[in-house]
């Protein structure tokens, strides 16, 4: 599985190491206690419906870049950082990135997980 990154009728991958985090557990951990995260990785966070959502990076100690997506429209980016970031926004869906990973996402992009 790989995250695919869609912007003006071009194509990129974002990660092709893609985990999702299914049970209440794995969403709840997210990437804590985690030393580091691989380049291409994604960690995808999908939920039943669209609702506001929060992202906190405790005992997380590297930054990330986040994206909140309704959809596969992106609503919102913000890159979090290491242990004391905190993002909101609406989604039903959240991504989070090796920090940089989603330098060129913006706002209105598309984003899919692909096979």
């Amino acid at each position: 599985m790989r995250l695919v990154h869609r912007q003006n009728g071009d194509q990129s991958t974002l990660a092709s190491n893609v985990e999702t985090a299914d049970s209440f557990l794995s969403k709840a951990r997210g990437l804590m206690f985690r030393g580091s995260v691989p380049d291409d990785y994604a960690l995808v966070f999908r939920f039943d419906d669209a609702d506001h959502h929060s992202l906190h990076m405790v005992f997380v100690p590297f930054d990330i870049d986040a994206l909140w997506l309704i959809g596969d429209e992106v609503k919102q980016k913000k890159r979090l950082s290491a242990w004391t970031g905190i993002g909101f926004g609406m989604a039903d869906t959240i991504i989070e990135l090796p920090a940089g990973a989603a330098e060129d996402v913006e706002p209105g992009d598309l984003v899919q997980l692909s096979e």
